[in-house]
């Protein structure tokens, strides 16, 4: 009889009772410890952006002296400006791309009892989740589609994340028919009640696939590697790669003129400038994930 007392009073009363307060000081030095092994780097690398090419950090965080010489060699240069433009108008346009290409395709596959092959096309994009081409073979039809150095090269290959996909299609899912029965009975289309009602009542949904695809779009490197040979043409993240992991030398960056920064505070400036965008949009969608993510990845 006390044991099943005792489990009678144990539904929620783990989380629903205060922790002790040696618990909770133990929880927020845990969180604490986190964060400060989290902040660090990023902390690391904004200073070392500021350092002037007299002073050295001397195994401090701050430095001594303070100069933007860096950012101004790099922004004078051409090279990291224009290769920041191509990035963003990438990112601006596959994203949109992307993610129209995606809730439609969603929104057809909901369909699948009144759509004829909509079962099967569902059946091929997940299909995809679980095999891929490969290098040789996407390389090979980017060339027979004539689309080597050029920017769709960097688009078309992952217009549509089938990950993506499946989390719309399920957000979808949870809207409730009736309002597509009622849309239906006044004379809608269907266009007409994907625009007017699916696309409103699906903002969250929307907002986190679009950033998925937005950060994707804009830390892709490897597909403008392959196909992108015009150094002018290159995206941000491909000239961080070349000029800061790869050791390629910066001189094409730097004023012959003056006393050139350090190589250091360069190479860290050119990581600041190709990590701010989406540190900034990222705060504004955040609030979109837990509604969006969720609804749309658990069905029922």
């Amino acid at each position: 009889m006390a044991t099943v007392a005792a489990r009678r009073r144990l539904p929620g009363a783990s989380w629903r009772t205060r922790a002790p307060w040696p618990v909770r000081l133990l929880k927020g030095a845990v969180i604490a410890a986190i964060f400060a092994v989290m902040l660090y780097p990023l902390l690391y690398v904004i200073m070392s952006s500021f350092m002037p090419a007299d002073a050295t950090l001397e195994g401090s965080v701050i430095p001594s002296s303070w100069s933007l010489e860096a950012y101004r060699v790099i922004l004078d240069g051409g090279l990291v400006t224009r290769a920041l433009v191509v990035s963003i108008g990438i990112t601006v346009v596959g994203t949109a791309l992307s993610v129209l290409a995606t809730t439609t395709l969603a929104y057809g596959l909901t369909r699948t009892r009144d759509v004829p092959g909509a079962k099967t096309m569902l059946y091929l994009v997940l299909f995809t989740m679980l095999f891929g081409a490969g290098i040789i073979p996407n390389y090979l039809l980017v060339k027979s589609l004539g689309l080597l150095n050029s920017y769709w090269s960097l688009i078309l290959p992952g217009l549509i994340s089938a990950f993506n996909m499946v989390v719309v299609r399920n957000f979808f899912m949870q809207i409730p028919r009736d309002l597509f029965e009622a849309a239906r009975i006044d004379g809608a289309s269907e266009l007409r009640v994907f625009v007017r009602i699916v696309l409103p009542l699906s903002k969250a949904v929307i907002a986190v696939i679009a950033l998925f695809y937005a950060v994707g779009y804009w830390n892709s490197f490897f597909s403008a590697m392959l196909y992108i040979n015009d150094a002018s043409k290159w995206p941000i993240q491909l000239v961080l790669n070349q000029y800061v992991l790869q050791g390629t030398p910066l001189a094409q960056l730097q004023n012959p003129n003056a006393t050139p920064p350090p190589a250091q505070a360069v190479q860290m400036a050119v990581v600041v400038l190709a990590t701010a965008p989406i540190l900034v949009i990222y705060p504004f969608l955040q609030r979109y994930f837990t509604k969006g993510v969720l609804t749309g990845a658990i069905k029922g």
